[in-house]
């Protein structure tokens, strides 16, 4: 049997399992299969290779292949290249994130609160926010969580949303809307990107929260200087969804206005200690 070269069993461990269940042989343990659907034969495979030729071998049929690293994408909507570092591996190889666990149960939970912690501090440096959390599904259901808090905060039911948005942004968004009978208006497009002098007419004193995001769905980044001041004109909620990777480089929400900051959270690293980690913000400063 192959699986004897990997685990860490004896010949004498072996017979000593099979006579504890009452067989002769690990054959024994497949009498239920009819004799005439077994292959009574060794698998026809080639020889085994080492590790260093198995990579080799690898290696070789994955370069027949296209791929990012030697062709540029053009797909967008949020695919872009992306820079893993390599010390992300060492980070969160270390003991205090490689066991953390779902907080649900906190007995064997171990590292995730760290991890956290340290996800939430950097978020909040990279938004300019005040406060962070983590533990939305998506970026889809945080855009709809984050609209429907600026619909508890002003005690209003109507949001616009910006059609430059992720399509599978909005539709979470429209369902989210939908199910508690709360009203959602898309705002139209200009040249790729939301036309604000459209937006200007469509909000009142009855929006609640305006959804935007940027960089756009289109790869495009919207002008975010002084919408901020047209939202807040009719005490409504500014709610922007963000690349996490785009912030060292474009303008913190937190400057132009943003109210509550909203994203998709795996793009910073390919770890099980950040996927499905989505963020969502609400800075203090202005009272509603």
């Amino acid at each position: 049997m192959g699986g004897k070269h990997y685990l860490p069993l004896s010949d004498q461990d072996r017979q000593e399992m099979l006579s504890k269940i009452g067989v002769k042989s690990v054959e024994d343990l497949f009498s239920d299969i009819p004799k005439e659907v077994r292959l009574q034969r060794e698998l026809d495979l080639p020889p085994a290779l080492s590790e260093m030729e198995a990579i080799k071998h690898l290696n070789s049929l994955a370069s027949k292949n296209k791929h990012l690293n030697n062709c540029t994408s053009f797909m967008g909507a949020g695919v872009y290249d992306h820079f893993i570092p390599s010390v992300i591996k060492h980070v969160t190889g270390r003991s205090e994130f490689y066991t953390s666990y779902t907080p649900y149960q906190p007995e064997i939970s171990q590292g995730i609160l760290q991890a956290i912690f340290e996800y939430q501090t950097m978020i909040c440096q990279l938004t300019g926010m005040e406060l962070a959390n983590a533990s939305m599904y998506d970026g889809g259901t945080a855009v709809a969580e984050g609209a429907i808090m600026g619909c508890g905060a002003t005690r209003r039911s109507k949001a616009l949303v910006s059609r430059s948005v992720s399509p599978f942004y909005r539709a979470v968004l429209s369902n989210y809307f939908n199910s508690r009978g709360l009203d959602l208006e898309e705002i139209p497009l200009k040249d790729g990107r939301t036309d604000f002098a459209s937006m200007e007419k469509m909000i009142n004193d009855e929006v609640a929260s305006v959804v935007l995001q940027t960089p756009n769905f289109f790869g495009l980044i919207e002008e975010m200087d002084g919408v901020a001041d047209l939202v807040h004109k009719h005490k409504a909620t500014l709610v922007v969804s963000v690349d996490p990777l785009s912030l060292p480089l474009l303008k913190a929400p937190a400057d132009y206005g943003a109210d509550i900051v909203v994203g998709e959270g795996q793009c910073p690293g390919g770890a099980p200690v950040f996927w499905r980690a989505i963020i969502r913000y609400h800075g203090s400063k202005r009272q509603i």
